[in-house]
Formats: structure tokens, C-alpha cells, sequence
């Protein structure tokens, strides 16, 4: 059997978002597909500002963006529109993009940094002691057996990694089924993004940039149903007649489904050995577009975190960290999007408009529209920082200004010391602590407000910062998060 630093179920974008972070990081890592052949077009398009900051810590994100559609503005529900351009991110956008342009560009970076992908590979049983996890799987050549130090299940809403550590998937189902199709149309909106809503359900026709769109419709009137009937233009075009008012010409679709969603929460992140990410931890309306999201935004959480264990520099905790950041993470990013499916979605006319005129006037508040924009587009997701901690810790930082030299260090994989005070600092200090392995560090100017000198977490998070710049101190930092350093350095 073959040992593995880390075994990861399911070649989705959040699993091939981990095998770039484990493979930078210097850890070995598998990913196990169940599929055979790449997808054609797959469910998500939206990548939002804090993906894409993200991706660009890696050198990324211009590879997606030439790929895509650039829209300035979002719609959480029909007729409220929220301007993303002043968000404080060199990516003040929603870039709409298949999802498979997603997992190609993420596909290509895990294959040239060594990371291999196997196809047709079915996980059928997994076991753990306190040194490793067994999976075992069906593959094109029989039944086989792979051991790891790690097993990361991305496997999607029906996770069988989940399944078989006995994670209770917590939530419920929405009762409106919902069409999707990508199509072309004769008569594109004058709305770059369409949405509209009534009694009937509600409809979104999302453009790819290439004469192709995405058209949703949650339609009432198809509730009953069956998930297994095939999807057919005319169905399409009746939801949008009933509901938006025009068909806009749409055409016969290249791809179709039809689904129930769901609004449920893995009850644990982490089993011992054995962690869930992506749609495997939490799955939700796609109202608001979070999905992926959230899913590689879990991955560059739990990556370096999984780096530093599988090298013996971890902090104790560390690991632990994981559950405790993302699953909170998750648990708003649910309530969000159901929340906007409560607001979209009503039975009656006079319910329809209640919600939908109190979303628009809360919007127009500005913290309201700041923390619910922040919330869509990531810029605003957190960390809880410990008793006494500098405030900034826990927080992102800011894609923009002279932060683009701290982002430009980040696509090392490692954490970035920031300083901001005496010159000479950071010079050096890497090499000088013995951690030259797992830190890089950038002298910025001296900026108004910012703390004097921080610490970059490899997700672009700060782990600690101080508004005075101490060497002992920095070095006092170091040690609790980079760990000790090797026999015979400092």
C-alpha cells in the first residue's frame, strides 16, 4: 500500500485548491476522483473579491480572470443592487466563470507543482488509528488500498468520507426545485445580470461573456416533479414567460439539471485524522453565489495548517483551529443565503413585497450595506482573535495599496512578516531566526493607523501584529507560530 502525507477525496475546486496549497508547501498528496471524464459545465459560476484576492496570493487569479465576465454590481435579490466597486481589494468585482474554467486553472497549478489526480477512484471504506488513516478504493484495475497521515473528504454533498466517519449533515431541504441551464438567447436583457421574482418563483439568466448563460429558475409550479424527469427548453422558457415575462429567445440547452437544494452543516470539521471541506462540510441555497467560495477559502485555511503538521512545526491546537474557524465561517455564510432565499422566494404578493422593500431600505444604511457586501464578497470574513490581541488579529488584510508587496510575498506559501517602522526589521530576519523556511518578509512604509509590524498567516490572515517594533518580541511571535527551529539554528 502506498502512504501518503495526505490523501484528498474529490477533484472539485476546493480539493484542488488543497492539493496546490499541500504541494507548495512541500507535502505529498493524491486526489481521488470518483468521476472518469472531466465535466463539460458544472453548477457554480460566481468567484467573488476574497477568492480571487486568494488565488492571486498565489499567482492565480489572472489566469481565472481572462476566463471571465467582470460585473461591478451583485443582486442578493431581485431589484436590490449592491456596488461592489469600493470594496478595499484590488478585485472589486464578481467574476462569473464556469466552474470548470475554475477547476482547469486549478487543475493545471496542481499538476505543475506534482500533485496527481486520479480518476475513476471510489472510495468504498475508510479506518484510523493515532498514526494514519486507511481508505480504501474501486478503481479501473479492482479494489486497492491507500494509507495517509491525512485524509481531507471534498467529495460534495453527498461526501461518502462523511458518510463513513458518521458526521451528522445538520439542516433541511427547500421544497422549490430548481432548473438550471446553459443556453443561448436571441434577445439578451439590457440587465447584465437578470433576476426577477413573483408568486410563481423567481428567475436568473447570468451571461458567461461568450454568448452563452446561465439560466436558474426556481419554479413553483414544477415542484412535484420528479428530480429524475429531464429538463426541456420548453420548461425554461415557461419559467421565465410565468415569471420574468419574456423568454428572452432561449435556445436549446448544451447542459441541464434539475435539484433540490439544501441547507445543511456538518456537525464536526475534523474526526481525528480525517477533516471535511468544501460542499462535504456545508451546502446552501446558491442565492448569493457562495458555494465555491467558501469551499477554497476552506482549502487555503486548512492547507498550511496541514503543511505545519505533516512538518512537525505545528502549534498546539493548530489543527483544532481548523473546525473552529471555518465551521463558524460556514454557519454565517448559510445564514446569509437562506436569508436571501427568504427574502427572493414568497407564496404571496404582499410577502413578496414586504421582504423585498425591506432589503432594499436596509441596504440604503451604510454599515448595513458595508457588513452585507463585506459578507457576499468575503472581504468581510474574520477570524476571532485571542484575549489581548492586537485588534487586527484575525482579520484580513487589505488587497490594495503597498499590501500588494505583502500579497506578492504570500505566493511563496509562507507567513509574511510586515513591517511598517524602523527599516531593517524584516530585513534579514528569516535568516537570522533559522525559520527562512516558513517565513518571508517585506518592509512597507510607515503608514497611518497600521500596526508597526505584523504577521501574515499563508492565507492572507493575520496571526499577530504590534504597534511597536520589537525584535524580542517579533521573535516571541515566531516561536508560537512558526514553531521551533531546526537543531543547529537559532
Amino acid at each position: 500500500m502506498n502512504h501518503l502525507d495526505v490523501a484528498i477525496v474529490g477533484a472539485g475546486p476546493t480539493g484542488l485548491a488543497l492539493a496546490c496549497e499541500l504541494r507548495l508547501a512541500g507535502v505529498s498528496c493524491r486526489v481521488f476522483e470518483r468521476r472518469k471524464d472531466d465535466p463539460n459545465i458544472t453548477r457554480a459560476f460566481a468567484v467573488h473579491a476574497r477568492t480571487l484576492e486568494l488565488l492571486d496570493a498565489r499567482g492565480l487569479a489572472d489566469r481565472l480572470v481572462e476566463r471571465g465576465l467582470v460585473v461591478p454590481s451583485v443582486q442578493p435579490t431581485p431589484k436590490t443592487v449592491l456596488d461592489l466597486s469600493k470594496i478595499d481589494s484590488r478585485y472589486p468585482m464578481l467574476l462569473i466563470v464556469a466552474q470548470s474554467g475554475t477547476e482547469r486553472v486549478l487543475a493545471d497549478r496542481a499538476r505543475e507543482l506534482g500533485a496527481e489526480v486520479v480518476s475513476g477512484a471510489e472510495v468504498v471504506g475508510l479506518a484510523q488509528d493515532g498514526d494514519e488513516v486507511r481508505l480504501d478504493l474501486d478503481g479501473p484495475g479492482g479494489r486497492y488500498s491507500v494509507r495517509a497521515s491525512y485524509v481531507v473528504g471534498a467529495d460534495g454533498a453527498h461526501s461518502t468520507v462523511r458518510r463513513l466517519l458518521g458526521v451528522d449533515f445538520v439542516g433541511r431541504q427547500y421544497e422549490t426545485h430548481i432548473l438550471l441551464a446553459d443556453v443561448q438567447v436571441d434577445r439578451p436583457p439590457s440587465d447584465l445580470l437578470l433576476g426577477t421574482a413573483n408568486v410563481g418563483g423567481l428567475v436568473l439568466l447570468v451571461p458567461y461573456g461568450d454568448g452563452w448563460f446561465r439560466a436558474i429558475a426556481w419554479d413553483r409550479t414544477r415542484d412535484r416533479v420528479p428530480l429524475g424527469e429531464p429538463v426541456t427548453a420548453d420548461e425554461v422558457r415557461d419559467a421565465f414567460r410565468r415569471i420574468a415575462g419574456d423568454d428572452f429567445g432561449i435556445g436549446e440547452p448544451r447542459w441541464r439539471t434539475r435539484f433540490l437544494s439544501e441547507r445543511r452543516q456538518a456537525r464536526h470539521y475534523r474526526v481525528g485524522r480525517v477533516f471535511l471541506a468544501g460542499d462535504a462540510a456545508h451546502v446552501h441555497s446558491p442565492l448569493g453565489g457562495q458555494g465555491m467560495n467558501t469551499g477554497i477559502q476552506d482549502a487555503f485555511n486548512l492547507g498550511w495548517k496541514l503543511a505545519a503538521a505533516v512538518h512537525g512545526w505545528a502549534p498546539p491546537g493548530l489543527l483544532d483551529s481548523y473546525h473552529r474557524e471555518r465551521h463558524q465561517v460556514g454557519a454565517r455564510v448559510l445564514a446569509l443565503t437562506d436569508g436571501f432565499n427568504r427574502l427572493a422566494l414568497s407564496s404571496t404578493r404582499l410577502g413578496l413585497w414586504a421582504r423585498q422593500t425591506a432589503i432594499r431600505t436596509l441596504v440604503r444604511v451604510p454599515p448595513v450595506r458595508r457588513r452585507v457586501v463585506g459578507r457576499i464578497t468575503g472581504v468581510g470574513i474574520g477570524y476571532d482573535r485571542p484575549r489581548g490581541a492586537h485588534p487586527c488579529a484575525g482579520r484580513r488584510l487589505p488587497d490594495f495599496g503597498d499590501a500588494r508587496e505583502a500579497y506578492r510575498a504570500l505566493r511563496t506559501g509562507r507567513f509574511v512578516l510586515v513591517t511598517r517602522a524602523a527599516a531593517g526589521l524584516a530585513a534579514g530576519l528569516e535568516d537570522d531566526t533559522g525559520w527562512s523556511e516558513r517565513l518571508v518578509s517585506v518592509d512597507l512604509a510607515p503608514a497611518e493607523g497600521a500596526p508597526a509590524v505584523l504577521l501574515l498567516r499563508p492565507d492572507g490572515y493575520v496571526a499577530w501584529a504590534s504597534d511597536r517594533a520589537d525584535r524580542d518580541e517579533v521573535r516571541q511571535a515566531l516561536r508560537h507560530w512558526l514553531g521551533p527551529v531546526r537543531a543547529g539554528q537559532r
